[in-house]
């Protein structure tokens, strides 16, 4: 790798087999160049009993582009999906093998053959994610990869209140993050411009808290119903939700709603910029516990997944003495609906307990907080803004996104280790990776992916790959091999200098 003024330069493209293009890259791959195996209109896929689901979504990728039947069976097939429990895979891992005449994905579960069939559709040609019928061949390297992710929870973060998606919005989002094997989507449902969610005991939240956005635009939300489409389709791509209601700070479309929430019993009016710190609940009204409460019942009682964000950050209007008595009598609520709260790095002043999680989203690689945090024995998810967020600018040009953490490149989201990031936590304490994608300056799909690609599959191999094999002259090569997969399936994406792309 080469330098020109600061900025990262992979060296030109070189060509590689479809095993050496792989992102995340695998824990082992062992190709056999004198091995291929090739779709054909007669290729049908065996998936029985737990696997059935995952084979019906393969084929779901595989038929618009080939025109292939590919039949799912339970009984014969070339291509094979096996749940074994003799798999030395790991929760989420997966053994593929591809000979001249079968492929076979084992795994202990069904999300193991899901991250599987990931690695398979890249294996294939770019023209596979097509959705119209193209000419082919559809050949398959053969070989064997034997793979598991480092970090149990790799998260992307959407923010849909400061701009509201739409419920296929939102899908269109799952089904590109769990392209590189990620699993879980923080959606971030609450914010002074926005509240996203109905709740029933609070109905003005999303009948007048809802209606406006960033801009003042007409904004929107989610029913109940919406929300459990969500849920259900993450979960059939076996990915969790975890809501989030930002607390006690950013609350101004609730104040806005109910003036019985202010301190003063006055509704401030409905709020479209992208200024912060100025919104509180009242941490000496009884009135904010009873609102609080109702609020995460009814999300606890419509989310599956065993997290519940509670926000926690940026409250500069409220005092410490306030926040950590909010904090305190709000943790408990969490715990009583059956879930383990998630908090920004700031609610650990207030000392969750247990397993509560710390995610941390500052700019330095220190904060006295998370060792004490670990000590408790709480996990921290790592989001550091000048590496992991997505809505930051590629650079001083780039159209979109904000830049108060920095310009972040490619090779800047990929250019540290999660593991070892943050002084005194050790890697044990690490409970994973987010990459969040706040929407200030987002307004649409095209948005959404232009800033999230290609560094979302920068932080997807943080969180996946052995650590040893991350190296960004190699990530940056497998990457100029995606351009033409993410063109062939109708993703926006960023052209980085700093990759050679192969279009």
């Amino acid at each position: 790798m080469r330098s020109v003024a600061g900025t990262a330069v992979a060296a030109p493209a070189v060509e590689n087999l479809a095993m050496d293009n792989l992102i995340p890259v695998p824990e082992s791959v062992r190709p056999d160049p004198a091995t291929t195996f090739a779709l054909s209109p007669q290729t049908s896929i065996r998936a029985a009993g737990d696997a059935a689901e995952v084979g019906e979504y393969l084929a779901g990728i595989l038929r618009p582009s080939t025109g292939f039947p590919l039949p799912v069976r339970d009984d014969a097939g070339a291509i094979a999906l096996e749940i074994d429990a003799t798999a030395e895979t790991g929760p989420a891992g997966y053994r593929l093998l591809v000979t001249g005449e079968t492929v076979g994905l084992r795994a202990v579960s069904a999300e193991g053959l899901f991250n599987g069939v990931q690695t398979l559709r890249q294996l294939l040609p770019a023209a596979i994610e097509s959705r119209t019928e193209q000419p082919g061949p559809w050949s398959v390297p053969g070989g064997e990869i034997v793979d598991r992710p480092r970090f149990a929870h790799r998260a992307a973060m959407l923010d849909v209140a400061r701009h509201f998606f739409t419920v296929e919005q939102v899908k269109r989002y799952i089904d590109q993050i769990v392209r590189y094997k990620l699993n879980r989507l923080h959606l971030h449902l609450t914010d002074d411009q926005g509240w996203r969610i109905d709740i029933d005991s609070w109905p003005k939240l999303t009948e007048y808290g809802g209606g406006t956005e960033v801009g003042g635009g007409p904004g929107g939300h989610y029913s109940k119903q919406d929300y459990a489409e969500i849920v259900e389709y993450a979960a059939s791509r076996h990915v969790v939700v975890i809501p989030e209601i930002d607390l006690p700070g950013h609350t101004n479309a609730a104040l806005a709603s109910y003036a019985e929430l202010n301190r003063d019993g006055v509704a401030p009016p409905r709020y479209t910029g992208i200024e912060v710190g100025f919104s509180s609940l009242c941490a000496d009204k009884e009135v904010t516990y009873e609102f609080v409460e109702d609020v995460i019942r009814e999300l606890a009682e419509i989310t599956p997944g065993p997290y519940l964000h509670i926000g926690g950050d940026e409250a500069e209007a409220t005092s410490e003495e306030d926040y950590k008595e909010f904090v305190s009598r709000i943790l408990p609520v969490v715990a009583k609906y059956g879930k383990t709260a998630v908090g920004w790095h700031e609610y650990a002043k207030a000392a969750p307990q247990g397993e509560a999680v710390v995610q941390y989203w500052g700019t330095t690689d220190t904060d006295p907080l998370l060792p004490e945090a670990v000590a408790r024995g709480n996990k921290i998810l790592v989001s550091p803004a000048n590496k992991s967020y997505l809505d930051m600018k590629y650079d001083e040009n780039t159209p979109l996104g904000l830049k108060w953490a920095g310009f972040i490149e490619v090779a800047d989201a990929y250019g540290w280790d999660p593991g070892s990031y943050l002084r005194d936590v050790p890697e044990e304490a690490i409970l994973g990776v987010e990459a969040p994608l706040w929407s200030e300056t987002l307004e649409n799909s095209d948005h959404v992916e232009f800033m999230a690609f290609p560094r979302l599959p920068a932080l997807a191999e943080l969180a996946w790959s052995p650590k040893s094999a991350q190296d960004w002259e190699s990530f940056a090569q497998r990457l100029a091999t995606h351009g033409p997969r993410l063109e062939a399936s109708g993703i926006n994406y960023y052209r980085s200098p700093q990759v050679p792309w192969n279009i």
